[in-house]
């Protein structure tokens, strides 16, 4: 770590550091005296955490300097200087922002909270600027001085690293997103959208007929494919003319699939019409702000058991009437795989018995039939998984399912291994399931820009049937039922808990079906898939139709 130092000041006398900043004020004492050892008169340098005095005294410099617009002096009390300095600098000129007040609250320790007011001005117009932040106090591992941990979101608590400020014209005219009747969608009664609009304002906003603002907006790194995401405003000096947009979501379904995320933390969730493959609903409640009902990888547990039995419906290998043993315990190379606890073995089980009841064993033991890309072919060629090439009108991640060998073949079967998903993989999944035809999730009109979507063969009618009725059994009768249980309707569902390294407990998964609407969960250390996910779908699907 860099210690941040361009001088120092002793006794009232500048010290420049001419062997650059990575080389702290006591070595540079102790080289001039010749003494390897503590120099007659120099204390010898500070350990551990900073003291409360360092702390306040650090962070009145770094304020002073911060106030002032003079970014190489406050940088210089960071652990990074250059970083700092970069950021700071566009903070008060590609960013415009001056009249620089703030004011530090009571310190936690090391950790100092803050309040900023300051006036952003731009081509003759000027707004207020408010928030609050934090910032903590490190020993510079070299210089041994107290210096901030440098972070972007000292600056402003939404920055992330590689994010920028700037001031002026926007990228993109504003927009006026509407659900698919006409009703106004703002981030501010769907808090979960506000990425989404975002999003959609910086793809769709010079077809929608609006006129750009002036805005201070964050500007955000490239990603490594190149792709950029759009700018996230922050204020408007000059409002533009926002332009209508319209999108296949539905106003009450994302208000309901809102109210339901925010029961659990860490959860997302996503809806689709399985007769369309319009997008209803997307919502996410997560302290890291991601939108992971779209763009989530994770393993999604005993819901892949929905490809994983159309993958043994389609190579002959059993039926849903079929036999499907459940032992206690299964070995496949060297790795046991086990049930979740509790669960009773039947060996003269068919595929819908240990499908309804989730048996992991019964489809472990079918790894000996199929072949590594069995499971990789059915994604692609049947769910549209797996290919890249989504094209819903946002960014999204399309899942993952690759050819396996070894104990990732067995793992794979029942949504562990390499196995990647997000619950809007797991919704268009059960739409597919549900319909026979696969059709790629979109949220704006594909006639918008042209869109190509992905395609797929879609399900013989014969597994559609079996499938439909394995998830209508499991939705009255099996592990989903207690959280279906009052919603009428043609229904189905499918359970799932997904096992990651390192987390205390699994992830929670669910997907179902009702009527037109098919929607899917996950909560992070959510545990089993009706303890937390499920309510989630079930309220979505009970709002649904």
């Amino acid at each position: 770590m860099r210690n941040g130092v361009k001088a120092a000041v002793v006794g009232g006398v500048c010290v420049t550091l001419l062997s650059g900043a990575g080389y702290g004020l006591y070595n540079f004492a102790s080289a001039m005296s010749g003494d390897s050892g503590t120099a007659a008169g120099v204390a010898p340098p500070r350990t551990g955490p900073p003291s409360g005095t360092e702390v306040q005294e650090t962070t009145k410099a770094f304020f002073a300097a911060w106030e002032k617009g003079d970014a190489a002096t406050a940088a210089s009390y960071t652990n990074y200087p250059e970083s700092a300095e970069a950021l700071l600098t566009a903070y008060g000129q590609d960013a415009h922002i001056g009249k620089v007040r703030i004011t530090p609250g009571t310190p936690d320790g090391d950790t100092v909270p803050f309040a900023v007011t300051a006036t952003v001005s731009y081509d003759g117009a000027s707004k207020p600027l408010s928030y609050r932040g934090t910032l903590t106090v490190v020993r510079g591992v070299t210089s041994h001085r107290a210096l901030v941990d440098w972070r972007p979101s000292v600056v402003h608590p939404r920055l992330r690293q590689g994010d920028t400020l700037t001031t002026g014209k926007s990228s993109a005219p504003p927009i006026e997103a509407v659900d698919r009747t006409g009703k106004v969608l703002d981030r501010e009664k769907y808090p979960s959208l506000g990425h989404l609009l975002d999003e959609l304002r910086g793809r769709y906003g010079d077809k929608s007929g609006g006129r750009p603002s002036v805005e201070l907006v964050i500007r955000h790194q490239a990603s490594p494919d190149g792709s950029q995401a759009a700018d996230t405003p922050l204020v408007t000096l000059a409002k533009g003319r926002p332009g209508r947009l319209p999108t296949t979501l539905s106003a009450s379904v994302q208000a309901a699939a809102e109210a339901a995320v925010m029961k659990y933390p860490e959860s997302s969730v996503a809806a689709v019409k399985p007769s369309t493959g319009e997008i209803l609903a997307v919502a996410n409640n997560r302290t890291d702000g991601f939108d992971a009902a779209l763009l989530g990888e994770r393993a999604p547990g005993s819901t892949m058991k929905i490809v994983s039995a159309a993958a043994l419906i389609d190579n002959g290998l059993t039926t849903a009437d079929g036999p499907a043993p459940c032992p206690p315990s299964a070995v496949w190379q060297s790795q046991t795989f086990q049930n979740l606890k509790g669960l009773a073995p039947d060996e003269h089980a068919t595929l819908a018995d240990s499908f309804a009841r989730s048996c992991n064993t019964a489809f472990v033991k079918f790894a000996d039939e199929v072949r590594p890309d069995s499971l990789t072919r059915e994604a692609e060629d049947r769910f549209g998984l797996g290919r890249n090439d989504w094209q819903v009108g946002v960014p999204t991640f399309d899942g993952r399912v690759p050819a396996s060998g070894g104990p990732d073949t067995a793992a794979s079967l029942i949504g562990q291994g390499q196995v990647q998903m997000s619950p809007l993989n797991m919704a268009s999944v059960t739409a597919t399931a549900m319909t026979g035809a696969f059709r790629q999730p979109v949220i704006v009109p594909l006639s918008l820009d042209g869109r190509e979507p992905a395609r797929a063969r879609g399900l013989a009618p014969g597994t559609v049937r079996q499938l439909r009725a394995m998830m209508n059994r499991t939705a009255r009768s099996g592990t989903a039922a207690t959280v279906m249980a009052g919603l009428g309707g043609d229904v189905g569902a499918k359970t799932g808990s997904a096992e990651t390294d390192g987390a205390a407990r699994s992830d929670s998964w669910f997907t179902g079906y009702r009527g037109d609407a098919a929607a899917a969960a996950m909560v992070q250390d959510g545990g089993h898939g009706v303890d937390a996910a499920g309510p989630i779908v079930a309220t979505v699907l009970r709002n649904a139709g």
